[in-house]
C-alpha cells in the first residue's frame, strides 16, 4: 500500500534506536539512521556512491597559467560572454549546495543522505573552481562584479527565479507532492540550465581557447550528470512509494521543461547569439531542446519538443563525455581523448 501524498514531511531523526538501519520508506520512513552500505533499502545507491567518489576531483589540479594568457586576447563579446557564464554557474551551484542540505533533511535512508552530502561537497567545489578561475584571470574587483552578475541581470534573474520559486515551494510547505516537484527544478538547474554555458566553454576549446577553464568545466559536467541520474532515481522512488497522481506528475514535468527551455533559449540567445563562430542560435536553440526532451524522458514523462530527436551539435559529445576517467583531456596530461561515436553519448531519443 502507498504512502500517503499529502501527509507533511517529517525531518529524519538524528538516531532511532529500535529501527531498523534499512529504512522503510524514501520519505517519512523509519531508520535507525546508521550507514551499513551492506543492509540499505536501494540496490542502486552504493554503486551510485562509488562513481561520484571515482570522479573526485579539486581546482588546483589544473593549471591556468595558458588560460592567463589568453584570457588577455579573447574579444570583446568572448570576455563578456565569458565573465556572465561563469557568474551564472556561481550562482547555480551556491544555491544547489543549500538546496542539497534541504532535500537531506528529509530522506529517511541513510544511504541516500550519504549521497546527498558528496552532491553538496562537489557541489562546494564547483562554486571555488569559478573563484579559482576568475582569481586566475582577473583582479578582486572585477571577480567579485562577476559574481554579482546575477542580481542585477534581468535575463539572468528571470531565468534564476523560475528554479527558485520552485525550491521555496518545498521548502515552505514540504509535503511529498512539494518534494517532488522541487526535484523537477533540480533536474532543470543541473541537467538543462548549465547546458548553453557549457557549450560556450567547449567551442572556446575546440578553437584552442581558454583549453584549461574548459577542462574544470567539464569535470563539473561529468559531476552533473551524476546528479541527474541520483534525482531522477529519487524521483522514482518518490512515485513508486506514495499514492501521488502520476498523470498529473508527468504533466508537471513536461510543463516545467517546456517553459525552463523556453528560458533557457531566452539566456542563450542573449549571452551568445550569433556572435561566436562554430554555435549558431538556431543550433543552440535545438540543442537546449533537445536536452530538454532527455531529461524529460528520464522522468518517464512525455517529451515537451518531439521534433527535436538528434543532437544538433554532435561535436559537444567528447567535450561532455563522463565514461572515459579522469586525466586530462585538454591539457598534455594523460587524459583520454574521447572520439564521437553512436555509443558515447545521446546521439538520438
Amino acid at each position: 500500500m502507498k504512502a500517503n501524498a499529502s501527509q507533511p514531511l517529517s525531518e529524519r531523526k538524528l538516531y532511532v534506536p529500535e529501527a531498523t538501519n534499512a529504512s522503510t520508506a524514501i520519505l517519512n520512513g523509519q531508520s535507525s539512521n546508521v550507514l551499513n552500505w551492506d543492509d540499505v533499502r536501494y540496490s542502486w545507491a552504493y554503486p551510485l556512491y562509488k562513481q561520484m567518489l571515482s570522479n573526485f576531483w579539486t581546482p588546483f589540479e589544473i593549471n591556468m597559467a595558458s588560460d592567463r594568457k589568453q584570457y588577455g586576447e579573447l574579444s570583446i563579446d568572448e570576455k563578456e560572454a565569458f565573465n556572465k557564464i561563469i557568474g551564472l554557474l556561481a550562482f547555480l551551484d551556491s544555491i544547489q549546495t543549500d538546496y542539497a542540505s534541504r532535500v537531506a533533511n528529509y530522506l529517511t535512508d541513510s544511504s541516500l543522505t550519504a549521497l546527498m552530502t558528496v552532491l553538496g561537497f562537489q557541489e562546494v567545489v564547483h562554486n571555488q573552481s569559478y573563484s579559482y578561475v576568475l582569481s586566475s584571470l582577473v583582479d578582486k574587483g572585477k571577480q567579485d562584479e562577476i559574481f554579482e552578475y546575477w542580481k542585477h541581470d534581468s535575463v539572468l534573474r528571470e531565468r534564476n527565479e523560475f528554479i527558485i520559486e520552485g525550491y521555496e515551494a518545498f521548502v515552505n510547505n514540504p509535503t511529498p507532492e512539494t518534494f517532488l516537484e522541487s526535484i523537477v527544478y533540480d533536474v532543470v538547474l543541473e541537467g538543462l540550465n548549465f547546458y548553453s554555458g557549457f557549450s560556450f566553454f567547449y567551442n572556446l576549446a575546440r578553437n584552442q581557447k581558454m583549453v584549461s577553464t574548459s577542462t574544470m568545466i567539464n569535470y563539473i559536467n561529468r559531476d552533473e550528470q551524476l546528479h541527474v541520474h541520483l534525482f531522477t532515481k529519487i524521483y522514482h522512488a518518490v512515485i513508486a512509494e506514495f499514492s501521488l497522481d502520476e498523470r498529473e506528475a508527468k504533466q508537471f514535468v513536461t510543463k516545467t521543461f517546456k517553459k525552463a527551455a523556453d528560458l533557457e533559449i531566452k539566456w542563450g540567445n542573449y549571452i551568445l547569439g550569433d556572435r561566436f563562430p562554430g554555435i549558431t542560435s538556431s543550433e543552440l536553440d535545438s540543442y537546449i531542446k533537445f536536452m530538454a526532451n532527455i531529461r524529460v524522458n528520464q522522468l518517464g514523462a512525455d517529451r515537451p519538443f518531439p521534433e527535436h530527436r538528434k543532437n544538433p551539435m554532435p561535436w559537444i559529445k567528447a567535450y561532455e563525455s563522463v565514461n572515459e576517467g579522469k586525466s586530462d583531456f585538454f591539457e598534455q596530461k594523460s587524459r583520454q581523448y574521447t572520439k564521437v561515436s553512436d555509443d558515447n553519448g545521446f546521439d538520438e531519443l
